[in-house]
Order: structure tokens, then C-alpha cells, then sequence
């Protein structure tokens, strides 16, 4: 066994002793594998490892890996903050965008949807402490965005993503408290069904709180090359 495979092995142990731990199903919780800055070299191997689902935050790098992948079955989920003038290449490559915080972003992402491709599936990124340094809309505004997101074509709006300080738990239960809260504005409430929280050192917290998906880098991969 290589070290990429027993790495996801043993945060797949993880998350499953967290939903143990938490009274909850152990396929309640996605791994979502962040490979910002890894070569495609890399995220391959992780692929023959089992993972499928990959988090990228840099637009142009993550754009090279899917042309270098194109041949796996990967599901890219782009996980920085969105600008408004990238929306075009997210859009035409990417199967989920965590990091909506604005109609107008969400809007462009629609009507630069493919008319072949699926429905691109969005998460709303909610600044859910109030952090000054942070992206994403306030928690006063995701029912507004819901019930107008929720209604764009070529969109499946399926929950929220958060990033709160460290050791700010309490944050994650605030996050399931609005995403619960939220559901009813949905116009297809079947869809709501991603709350995106939690990475390698805070995952367990996550989960207790009602994550589902978990963000996971370093624990898989080690400690990530620094970009020149």
C-alpha cells in the first residue's frame, strides 16, 4: 500500500469514527480531497487510491489538471473565492463552485452553463463568524440568496460552505442551525443537501455540528509545496 492510499485510509477511519461518535451513518460525510498546489501527478495516484471528488482553489492551475486528467472519472469542485470575471472557465469545467456569495456570480454561472452539460451544482459561502479577513455573504442574507438562486437554470443549489477561525466550533453549529433554517426558501428543497465544513485539523468538530462534506488537504496529502 502506498502512502497516498493508507493517508486516505486513515482520514476515511477518521470521518467514520466521528459519525460513530455522532450517532450518524458513515457515508453521511463526503471526502472532498484539496489538492491545491499538488501536481496532477499526484491527484492521479490519489485516484487509483479510490478518491474521486477534488477541491481545487486556483483557477488556472486546477484548469491544467483537468486537461491533464481529463481521461478519469474526476468530480472538480472549484473551492476559492470566485471572482466575477472567471465565472466563463468555472462554468465550462468545473462539476460544483463552493465559493458563491453573490446573485450576480451565480446568475453568470447560469447562463455560461453549457446547454449540454448537467446542472452545476453550487454551494453559497456564508461568512458565518463575521471574520474580517474572510470571503463570503452574511448569514442575514443566504434566505434571500436561496429563494433567488433557487430559481436560475442550469443550477443545483445544494447547500452552504464555511470556513470559520480556528477553534471556532461553535461556529459549525451555527452553520447547521441557518442551513436547517434555510431549507424552506429552497424552490427545490430535495437539492438542499450539502453543508460544506470542516478540514484536516477540525473535521471531527464538523461532523458532530452536522457537516457533510468535509475539505480535506493536508491530512491527505502532507504539507502542501509552497507556490513560487
Amino acid at each position: 500500500m502506498n502512502m497516498l492510499q493508507q493517508s486516505r485510509n486513515q482520514v476515511l477511519a477518521q470521518i467514520e469514527s466521528a459519525c460513530v461518535e455522532a450517532a450518524r451513518q458513515p457515508d453521511s460525510v463526503q471526502l472532498l480531497a484539496v489538492s491545491k498546489t499538488q501536481p496532477s501527478a499526484i491527484l492521479a495516484e490519489m485516484y487509483q487510491a479510490g478518491q474521486r471528488a477534488f477541491g481545487e482553489n486556483y483557477l488556472q492551475e486546477a484548469l491544467e489538471k483537468i486537461t491533464a486528467l481529463k481521461e478519469l472519472e474526476i468530480e472538480w469542485h472549484f473551492i476559492g473565492h470566485v471572482q466575477r470575471n472567471k465565472t466563463k472557465p468555472l462554468a465550462e469545467n468545473f462539476d460544483w463552485v463552493h465559493g458563491v456569495d453573490r446573485l450576480i456570480i451565480a446568475e453568470r454561472l447560469s447562463s455560461q452553463r453549457g446547454e449540454q452539460q448537467s446542472a452545476l451544482n453550487i454551494c453559497i459561502q456564508v461568512n458565518i463568524d463575521a471574520q474580517d479577513s474572510k470571503d463570503g455573504c452574511q448569514p442575514d442574507e443566504v434566505a434571500g440568496l436561496v429563494a433567488q438562486i433557487s430559481q436560475l437554470p442550469k443550477l443545483r443549489l445544494r447547500g452552504l460552505m464555511v470556513i470559520p477561525a480556528p477553534e471556532n466550533t461553535q461556529a459549525f453549529a451555527d452553520a447547521k442551525t441557518l442551513f436547517e433554517q434555510v431549507k424552506a426558501q429552497h424552490a427545490h428543497p430535495e437539492d438542499w443537501d450539502t453543508l460544506s465544513m470542516g478540514m484536516s485539523a477540525d473535521m471531527q468538530a464538523a461532523i458532530a455540528a452536522g457537516s457533510s462534506m468535509v475539505r480535506v488537504g493536508t491530512a491527505l496529502f502532507g504539507a502542501r509545496p509552497q507556490k513560487d
